[in-house]
C-alpha cells in the first residue's frame, strides 16, 4: 500500500512539474513530438483526487492563458462530462472554463448565462466576462451596454470595450462619462485612446469640451499623440517633452518644496494624493500596483531624486520598466511594461490591468520606447499644496493614515 501511495504521490508531482515549470514552453509542442496537453489531459482522467484535477486544469488554464481558437485535445468531451459532475465546485468552474477555450457550444452559453445573471456571484461573473472577450466573443461585447449600468461590473464593462471593437462603445461611453465617478472616467478615457476609431470620438468629445484637456492623464495624451499624430495635437496641443526644460523645473519644484513648507506639509493628505496619483503603478508600504518599482526601499528621504524621478521618469529608466507598445492586427493599442513573455505571447503589466495577456499571432506591430510608463509632467497637473503634501508622504519613513 505503501508503495502505491508513494508511487501515485510522485505522479502528481511529476504531472504537476509539467503544469507549472515547463508547461508554457512545450505548449507549442514538445521536442520529442509528445503533445504536453495530451499527457496532462490523459492524467486528469486517470485520478479521482479533485485536489489533483484542480491542480492539473489550473495549470492547462495558465498555460494557455491568451490563446484562443483552440481545438479540443483527444478524449476532452467525455472528461469534460465527468469533470462537471464533480463534487467539487473549483473542478467544475475550471473544466467548464476549459471548455469555453475550446469552443464547447453548451460551455458558452452556461458562460453567457452566467454574465447575465445578476444574483451570481461578483467575481465569477468579472472572470467570466474577461475570459469571454479575451476570445473576442461578440455576444459578451453586446452585453456591455447592459453590464455598465451594473455598479459591480461597470468597471470592467467600460475596459471590455478595449479588448473587443465595437461601435456602440464610444456613444455609450461618452452619454455615461459625465456621471461616473474619477476612476472611471479615467478607465473610459483610457478605453477610448486604444484604437483609432474610439479615438477619433474622443479627440471630438475634447474639442466640444465634454472632455476637459485636464482629464486626459499625461501618458495617455502622450499615446495619443502616437496613435493620432496631428489629429490630437491640433485639438489637445502639444504634449510637452520635459526634458527640454528639466533644469528649470527641477529648480522650480525644489524652490516650492523648500524646508518650511514642508514642515508645514501633512503628509495624511499627501497619501490621499499618491493614491490617487501614483498607487495604481507603485507598491508602497506593501500597498499598490506592481507596474513601476517597488518605492519601500527607494532613496525617497533626497529631495532631489524625488523629485528627478517626478518630473523626467524617463531620465534614465531601467530595462524592466521601458514602455512597451503593441498594436494588435484588429487595431487596439496597447502600452505597457513587459512582465512576461514566450514563444506564443507576451504579458504586460498596464496601470488599468497587472497582468494583459496577448497572443503574437494577435500582433501587428511592437516596439520597446527609452520612454518610462511613468506619466511626464504629473507633478503640472497638480495644485501647489497637493505637490508639496505629495512630497511629504513619499519622504516617510513609515506609513501614515489616509486623510478623510
Amino acid at each position: 500500500m505503501t508503495m502505491r501511495i508513494n508511487r501515485f504521490s510522485f505522479r502528481c508531482t511529476y504531472l504537476l512539474m509539467i503544469c507549472w515549470s515547463i508547461f508554457l514552453p512545450l505548449i507549442c509542442g514538445a521536442s520529442d513530438g509528445s503533445d504536453p496537453l495530451q499527457i496532462i489531459i490523459e492524467a486528469m482522467g486517470d485520478t479521482e483526487k479533485p485536489e489533483v484535477q484542480a491542480a492539473l486544469l489550473k495549470g492547462v488554464l495558465d498555460g494557455l492563458e491568451g490563446r484562443r481558437n483552440l481545438a479540443a485535445p483527444l478524449g476532452w468531451p467525455e472528461l469534460s462530462q465527468k469533470l462537471a459532475s464533480s463534487d467539487n465546485t473549483v473542478v467544475r468552474e475550471r473544466a467548464r472554463s476549459l471548455s469555453q477555450l475550446f469552443g464547447d457550444v453548451d460551455a458558452l452559453s452556461q458562460a453567457i448565462s452566467l454574465l447575465k445573471n445578476t444574483a451570481a456571484d461578483t467575481d465569477d461573473r468579472r472572470a467570466t466576462l474577461s475570459m469571454l472577450l479575451n476570445q473576442q466573443n461578440k455576444q459578451a461585447s453586446s452585453l456591455l451596454k447592459v453590464l455598465i449600468d451594473q455598479p459591480t461590473m461597470k468597471l470592467d464593462a467600460i475596459r471590455g470595450y478595449a479588448v473587443v471593437e465595437n461601435l456602440e462603445a464610444s456613444s455609450i461611453l461618452l452619454t455615461r462619462y459625465q456621471k461616473l465617478d474619477s476612476q472611471q472616467k479615467r478607465a473610459v478615457i483610457e478605453t477610448l485612446a486604444s484604437r483609432k476609431v474610439y479615438a477619433k470620438d474622443l479627440i471630438e468629445a475634447i474639442k466640444t469640451k465634454k472632455i476637459t484637456r485636464a482629464d486626459v492623464p499625461a501618458q495617455v495624451a502622450r499615446s495619443l499623440r502616437d496613435l493620432m499624430g496631428d489629429q490630437f495635437t491640433k485639438v489637445f496641443g502639444e504634449v510637452r517633452e520635459v526634458e527640454k526644460d528639466r533644469l528649470q523645473q527641477l529648480a522650480e519644484y525644489k524652490r516650492l518644496c523648500n524646508p518650511e513648507a514642508m514642515a508645514k506639509a501633512n503628509a495624511a493628505r499627501g497619501r490621499a494624493v499618491y493614491n490617487k496619483t501614483c498607487a495604481a503603478c507603485h507598491k508602497l508600504y506593501d500597498q499598490g500596483g506592481n507596474v513601476g518599482p517597488e518605492l519601500t526601499g527607494s532613496n525617497r528621504a533626497n529631495l532631489d531624486y524625488i523629485l528627478l524621478n517626478s518630473v523626467d521618469p524617463s531620465y534614465d529608466v531601467p530595462d524592466a520598466y521601458k514602455t512597451v507598445s503593441v498594436l494588435t492586427v484588429d487595431g487596439r493599442s496597447v502600452n505597457g511594461v513587459l512582465a512576461e513573455e514566450d514563444s506564443t505571447r507576451i504579458v504586460l503589466k498596464t496601470p488599468e490591468q497587472p497582468r494583459l495577456v496577448i497572443a503574437k499571432d494577435d500582433i501587428e506591430i511592437r516596439k520597446t520606447s527609452d520612454k518610462s510608463m511613468m506619466p511626464e509632467g504629473q507633478l503640472d497637473q497638480m495644485a501647489k499644496q497637493d505637490v508639496i503634501d505629495l512630497i511629504k508622504y513619499l519622504r516617510t519613513t513609515e506609513q501614515v493614515e489616509t486623510a478623510k
